[in-house]
C-alpha cells in the first residue's frame, strides 16, 4: 500500500474545519491575513493546521483556538443551553488569502 503525501486531502479534514464563522470582527481580521473557523471540539491545533494547508493550498503561520461556551435561554419560560462553540483563529502567510463565500 503506498504512503500518503503530507499535502493530500484526508476525509478527517473536512471533519475537523465545519465552516466559516463570518462575523465583523472575522471580517477585521482578514486585513490582517486570518480567517476564523468552526472547528470540531476535539481538534488540535496541528491537525487544524494541517487541514486549512490540504483543503485551501495555502501556508498557516499560526492557529489560536477559542472555545466559545454556550448561553443560558430560555424558551416559554423553560431554561436551556446553548452548545459551546470551539473557533479557530488561522493567520496565514503575507500575500495569502482564502475567499470563504466559496465552497471547499
Amino acid at each position: 500500500m503506498a504512503k500518503k503525501q503530507k499535502d493530500s486531502v484526508d476525509i478527517r479534514h473536512y471533519d475537523v474545519i465545519l465552516a466559516p464563522h463570518i462575523t465583523e470582527k472575522a471580517t477585521l481580521l482578514s486585513e490582517h491575513n486570518a480567517v476564523v473557523f468552526r472547528v470540531a471540539g476535539d481538534a488540535t491545533k496541528p491537525e487544524i493546521k494541517a487541514a486549512v494547508e490540504a483543503l485551501f493550498s495555502v501556508n498557516v503561520v499560526g492557529v489560536n483556538t477559542i472555545v466559545q461556551k454556550g448561553k443560558t435561554k430560555k424558551w416559554k419560560g423553560t431554561p436551556y443551553t446553548k452548545s459551546d462553540i470551539k473557533k479557530a483563529i488561522v493567520r496565514l502567510k503575507d500575500g495569502q488569502s482564502i475567499d470563504v463565500t466559496t465552497g471547499v
